[in-house]
């Protein structure tokens, strides 16, 4: 029957939104990238204890030795705190900016000290902030480091224990520091680093060959992370490896490298970095040179934890004797912000840098939402209120398509008198009923599908308003108005525990707070004003859709929940003032 086939529809549509396109039809499979076949001796600057790993056409220093991890081995160190681990050392250069505060240590020039000082772990600005690297020695080390490779040329070059010498205490914006090293056969490397005001840095490396011979050196830069960091876990979200090569991304899965091994790409252009839901670690390649960059994996067989490391080799430099060589590559770390990215892709010509935020599929529309939402959060202050007159944006923008629709679920209400005697006249002929309901709907110009298109319309306008809330920074711990304190997270009362009077925390599935409620109160109003489907059975699954949505969209961000009720509300406005003039309400 055709009320049939639109249940169908209608509940296809329903897990559609639920589940989300990328949930079933997935990414299609990265092409293969060939692996590196070459055994390598240790690499410069590697300390002991490392396992080298296939490198794009030279070594590249794999992470610093792991700590132990707690319940090792006796006579194994376990790990420090991270306040010891950074205290440790003495010999460190202070960052200072209005985004960032930390360190990073002369012995090795590794930035690996790095707070957020705008971002906290809880709503609660009394929370701790984010801490983003850690240094070696820590539970969890995670650092950049740059360098150079001496291509088998027996130059010392520096490396993970070089103890450099400063011309400054403190990094700050406007105020960079110069590292300098001195190998002792008349090779002097000097490292320039500054940093702007939010998450950029720009390294420098400068050579200066003071021998008759020239010399040919590789600059490198690698991010190393020690220890499988916990994830969200949700396919719609990627957090890991990734790196934009050619003005393509992709993405790495951290138990996809462990189980393949060390990928190699390699790019003219782009950026390779680590990422997590709302915190990215990116290093810049020249926009100029074919570069060569890895995603690189040591499992535990070889060390106390696992290891991931990303890192790029760029082209050898030739520096003639008495002459000089320098090079400059940016460091991102830090949130990700939408407007940055974009702004740091522009000034720093760092192509589809804005892709670090995992957009999906939708990007079309995800990204533009963003956009709106954002202006919208600008004039009224609220993301919450912004969400609201983004509803209202969107019914307008879909008002010629839901009036038509909701003009003919009208018809289809008023046919309902005259679709029950067809029932009562041909039930036990289920063709016979067919023919003459189709009959009926034709004479009376009737569709019984068009109903469904505002349904099927608002998938995908749901699903990227979903991945908005979800996965850009700027709605992390934004608030709404009462209890909602975090539009990006689930409505946190329960009706369980009487919205928090009772003393008792209920579980998980039971916490269906007041916004969810005032969903499906507002799903089964809708719902009433659409002509009941003839059959009993598909009758009773409708009435139970508002209770199954409840509990489910319960465990959504609340700002999507405020979306959809409010949608709702105007929805019922809406198709109500249409029935009425056509004599069905």
């Amino acid at each position: 029957m055709s009320e049939q086939r639109n249940l169908i529809l209608a509940i296809v549509a329903s897990l559609v939104i639920l589940l989300g396109f990328e949930f079933l039809w997935p990414k299609p499979d990265q092409p293969p990238v060939e692996q590196a076949q070459q055994t390598q001796t240790q690499a410069p600057g590697q300390q002991a204890g490392d396992a080298p790993v296939p490198s794009p056409g030279a070594d590249i220093p794999s992470p610093g030795a792991a700590p132990q991890a707690p319940g090792a081995a006796p006579g194994m160190a376990a790990p420090a705190s991270r306040e010891a681990a950074v205290s440790r050392s003495d010999q460190r250069i202070r960052i200072d900016t209005p985004a960032l505060k930390g360190s990073m240590n002369l012995v090795g020039a590794r930035i690996d000290d790095l707070t957020l000082r705008e971002y906290h772990v809880e709503p609660d600005e009394s929370s701790p902030l984010i801490d983003l690297l850690s240094p070696a020695g820590a539970p969890n080390p995670y650092y950049a480091e740059f360098g150079w490779v001496a291509g088998g040329t027996g130059i010392d070059v520096p490396g993970s224990d070089t103890v450099w010498t400063t011309d400054a205490q403190t990094l700050s914006p406007g105020n960079p520091v110069t590292l300098t090293w001195r190998n002792d056969q008349g090779i002097e490397f000097q490292r320039t680093i500054s940093i702007n005001d939010k998450f950029m840095f720009s390294v420098e490396q400068t050579v200066t060959n003071t021998t008759d011979q020239p010399v040919t050196l590789y600059p490198y830069g690698l991010i190393a992370r020690v220890g499988t960091p916990e994830t969200a876990g949700f396919y719609i979200l990627h957090e890991g490896p990734l790196g934009v090569f050619n003005e393509t991304l992709k993405e790495v899965d951290y138990d996809e490298l462990a189980e393949d091994g060390t990928i190699e790409q390699t790019t003219t252009g782009g950026w390779i970095g680590i990422t997590d839901k709302y915190w990215l670690t990116a290093l810049a390649f020249d926009p100029e040179l074919e570069t060569k960059a890895r995603f690189a994996h040591r499992d535990a067989a070889a060390g106390p934890t696992d290891r991931y490391q990303v890192d790029y080799l760029e082209p050898g430099m030739t520096i003639a004797a008495g002459q000089s060589a320098s090079v400059t590559n940016n460091f991102f770390a830090g949130a990700k912000e939408v407007k940055l990215l974009d702004q740091y892709a522009e000034e720093y010509n760092i192509p589809n840098f804005d892709l670090a935020v995992d957009f999906g599929w939708f990007y079309f529309l995800t990204k533009p939402f963003f956009y709106v939402l954002n202006w919208l959060h600008g004039l009224v202050g609220n993301f919450g209120i912004a969400i609201l007159v983004f509803t209202v944006f969107i019914k307008l923008a879909m008002f010629p398509l839901a009036n038509k629709s909701y003009k003919a679920m009208s018809k289809m209400k008023k046919l309902q008198p005259k679709m029950k005697e067809l029932q009562e006249r041909f039930g036990d002929d289920r063709t016979r009923l067919n023919q003459e309901m189709m009959a009926l709907y034709k004479r009376e110009k009737a569709n019984p599908v068009s109903g469904c298109l505002p349904i099927v319309v608002q998938i995908p306008v749901f699903f990227a308003l979903y991945k908005v809330l979800f996965v850009t920074l700027e709605m992390r711990h934004a608030p709404f108005y009462g209890w909602i304190h975090d539009l990006s997270a689930p409505d946190p009362t329960s009706i369980f525990n009487l919205f928090g009077l009772l003393p008792y925390t209920p579980p998980e599935f039971l916490m269906i707070g007041v916004l969810p409620l005032i969903m499906g109160v507002t799903m089964y109003l809708q719902q009433k004003l659409n002509p009941a489907p003839p059959d009993p059975m598909q009758a009773k699954i409708m009435n139970m859709l508002p209770i199954v949505f409840t509990f489910l969209l319960a465990h959504f961000p609340a700002g999507l929940v405020l979306y959809w009720a409010w949608n709702n509300t105007l929805s019922i406005a809406q198709q109500w003032i249409i029935m009425r003039r056509a004599g069905a309400a």
